[in-house]
């Protein structure tokens, strides 16, 4: 077996089992991925140096493909309303075939870190068949220094097959698409599926296991702050703009998807950051459009002008979902050490193509959980086959695909340190104004950006506020440089009438969502929610 750069070997693809591999190449860089990725025919080179890879059938993440082994140390732990059960018994044949599957082949492995806080991140070695998921692995995650190898041993190993095809009656798989996590040995193995965005999520589920017995809030979220040490963290689904307005050009950012909070501050989880490509530019968003033109970026399932090689960013023809992965230190005023203080603010996003939530609203601490709780955005026409008109999606703190253990475990380390340090909590809605989706248009990012400023300095908190009565949040009448009738949603509707059928809707769907929640949540936090009056009329 041919091992390159290899400073581990006495830890490496042996140990974890492997036999009878053509190779295995370790920690490699950017040029030499390149070069593995271009000849094996995985990839092409756009004008500006990134690489550009097609995923596949899967052109997103495969949540009911994904599985928990459920042993004696998980089973009184995970939340399995929400998650996969398989027996130890299926994981070590799947395992097996894995270690079979992978014989003669060459592999890619890459020494990582999860988690920017020395003594909180776990030592990630995730093994890949395709040199373009190495990179981008390699660009997501957090790499260790070049001394720190020769002492690495990993804490986690991800094992990433896509020629994998799972055996539902042998390995409890849903699919031939099959992504088992074994907690209690450290393993995850991916197989059936080229998506590269599994191997991210897989160590953020990994860290959402371990870390709440720490007392560490692992979240669903994008970072930034000031010079002044002023953090705020924005909560979202995808779609939402996490990654779009955490990359403010007045404040550092500390990473664009998953974090944790722990009694030392903020911390990234990741070294990189993986944003929606759809609809990019340079004029809306130029910190994330210049990734676009560097060698070094990984890109998926975005068209390419077959002469010029150039990126088509309105091109949906693959799908809504493409994507680009790349280091955090593309982005000039990235943070070096992926660290920051307690957050200020906070900020739940939320894309509601219906048209009719404010677009910010500040939020009580009760409202705060009541909404943490629900993870509300909206699904929109043309998204996802089927999807004709605007349809809601609930998913509690903002990520249940990612949450091993009950909901309430978040949330009560997210109200603990919430109040610890007087957090600030604010309701954005990214979405639809004027109207539902289709004959409205999307809220503008000025507005938003306007609002959020005025919102993180403090300036909002002499606004006047007045009480929606759908929602019951507290909504400011007047922000200076933010036309006064979009603050208000219903002034923006032609039809007032369909307005409140629409609000009404919506009122009744979060009210439905939250009977699963009723039992754990306290009184305070059950009365949070939307108006009950306005749901039964």
């Amino acid at each position: 077996m041919i091992e390159t750069g290899n400073r581990n070997a006495a830890h490496g693809a042996e140990a974890f089992g492997f036999r009878d591999l053509a190779g295995v190449h370790w920690n490699l860089g950017a040029p030499q991925l390149y070069e593995h990725a271009l000849s094996r025919g995985e990839a092409q080179v756009a004008a500006g140096g990134p690489l550009v890879a097609d995923t596949g059938v899967h052109t997103g993440r495969s949540p009911k493909d994904k599985f928990i082994v459920r042993d004696a140390a998980t089973a009184p732990l995970v939340w399995w309303d929400n998650n996969n059960a398989m027996t130890p018994e299926q994981f070590d044949l799947l395992l097996q075939d894995f270690v079979a599957h992978a014989q003669g082949k060459t592999l890619f492995a890459q020494d990582l870190y999860g988690g920017a806080d020395p003594t909180l991140r776990v030592r990630a070695r995730v093994f890949t068949e395709l040199a373009w998921h190495s990179l981008f692995i390699r660009n997501l995650l957090i790499r260790p220094e070049v001394e720190a190898l020769a002492a690495y041993t990993p804490e986690l190993t991800i094992v990433d097959l896509p020629s994998f095809s799972a055996d539902p009656a042998r390995h409890g798989a849903r699919s031939p698409t099959m992504i088992a996590c074994d907690f209690s040995r450290g393993i995850v193995l991916i197989g059936g599926t080229s998506y590269a965005g599994e191997m991210k999520k897989s160590v953020f589920t990994y860290l959402n296991y371990v870390l709440p017995a720490k007392r560490v809030m692992p979240m669903h979220c994008s970072a930034n702050t000031t010079p002044a040490g002023e953090t705020a963290i924005f909560f979202g689904l995808s779609g939402t703009g996490k990654t779009t307005l955490s990359s403010d050009p007045d404040r550092t950012l500390i990473g664009d998807d998953e974090h944790g909070w722990s009694r030392n501050g903020v911390f990234n989880f990741e070294g990189g950051c993986y944003a929606k490509a759809i609809k990019l530019s340079r004029e809306a968003e130029p910190e994330i459009y210049a990734t676009t033109e560097r060698f070094g970026t990984v890109m998926e399932n975005v068209t390419l002008d077959p002469a010029s090689r150039a990126p088509d960013f309105d091109d949906d023809s693959r799908t809504e979902n493409t994507r680009i992965a790349y280091p955090l230190d593309f982005i000039a005023n990235a943070s070096a050490n992926g660290r920051a203080s307690h957050p200020k603010n906070i900020v739940m996003l939320t894309c509601d193509a219906f048209g009719v939530l404010p677009p910010i609203a500040k939020l009580d601490p009760a409202q705060a959980m009541y909404h943490f709780l629900s993870g509300y955005t909206a699904k929109v026409a043309g998204t996802e086959k089927g999807v004709t008109e605007p349809q809601a999606t609930f998913s509690t703190c903002f990520g249940a695909p990612f949450l091993p253990l009950h909901p309430t475990a978040y949330g009560e380390l997210l109200r603990e340190y919430m109040e610890r340090h007087h957090a600030d909590c604010w309701l954005v809605n990214t979405g639809w104004t004027g109207g539902k989706f289709g004959v409205a248009r999307r809220m503008p990012i000025r507005v938003t950006r306007r609002l959020l400023a005025a919102a993180l300095d403090g300036s909002l908190h002499k606004a006047d506020f007045r009480t929606d009565p759908h929602f019951g949040l507290a909504v400011p009448r007047d922000v200076p440089g933010v036309e006064p009738h979009i603050l208000d949603p219903i002034r923006t509707w032609r039809h007032k009438g369909e307005f409140a059928q629409v609000a009404g809707r919506l009122v009744q769907m979060f009210r439905d969502n939250f009977q699963k929640f009723e039992d754990a949540a306290d009184e305070a936090v059950r009365a949070a929610g939307p108006n009950p009056r306005i749901a039964l009329a």
